[in-house]
């Protein structure tokens, strides 16, 4: 059974560095077969030198997909990590021009994909000199991921950290679907007393502050008894 691990999150989110750093770590760490599909759209505007317009979003979330599926039957292939699915083509063609139709088909995609990742907020916004457009539009994108994987009952996980963090923390979630820890467990997670997620609301503020929480944990050394 091949797994399709999929990042979602708006721009400047850290979804191209993650995707790369989890296909080298399962790859060369783990000794698994991960092939990574990049994100059809940003390279659809790098050839054009713009962004599509709205009659041209449906071919671009309808080929990431197909790129999506073509990674999957490559023989002897164990996981594909999607740098994004056509359900980030969804949202922006809501927000860009409030054009919801895109989501039924981009839902019952998701639906299949073995795990849907959210990128955390907490890396800083940097501009691309190309088509990234503001720490709002970030947070505008952010949200309606939320919204609609909620309301479609599709689970996520949100990974925050910079670094090694992160990647630490996807590989968290992706363990367990592969039976196997893939890296050390930590301490104050496997004791309880700290969630790295969420799972109850999906609030951002919440997965902020817990998350931050579990920093500190991990930074501040105990007082001995």
């Amino acid at each position: 059974m091949v797994l399709t691990i999929t990042l979602l999150g708006g721009e400047s989110t850290g979804k191209s560095t993650l995707a790369h750093a989890l296909q080298n770590h399962l790859n060369h760490t783990v000794g698994l077969a991960a092939v990574r599909v990049p994100e059809h759209l940003r390279t659809w505007c790098e050839t054009k030198g713009r962004a599509p317009h709205s009659h041209e979003q449906a071919e671009r979330a309808h080929t990431q997909t197909r790129l999506i599926n073509q990674a999957s039957q490559q023989p002897g292939v164990r996981v594909v990590i999607a740098d994004t699915t056509a359900l980030m083509v969804a949202a922006y063609s809501e927000l860009y021009f409030n054009d919801t139709s895109l989501y039924p088909v981009a839902l019952a995609q998701q639906r299949h994909y073995s795990l849907s990742l959210l990128m955390g907020l907490d890396l800083p916004w940097v501009a691309d000199g190309l088509f990234r457009d503001s720490p709002a539009v970030r947070e505008a994108t952010d949200t309606v991921l939320r919204r609609e994987l909620q309301a479609a009952g599709i689970g996520f996980q949100t990974v925050y950290g910079q670094g090694d963090a992160r990647l630490h923390q996807a590989l968290r979630a992706i363990g367990p679907l592969l039976g196997e820890s893939l890296v050390p467990t930590d301490r104050s997670l496997s004791e309880g007393r700290v969630a790295w997620n969420c799972e109850k609301c999906s609030d951002p503020a919440c997965e902020r502050r817990l998350f931050s929480q579990l920093l500190q944990r991990q930074t501040t050394p105990e007082t001995p008894a």
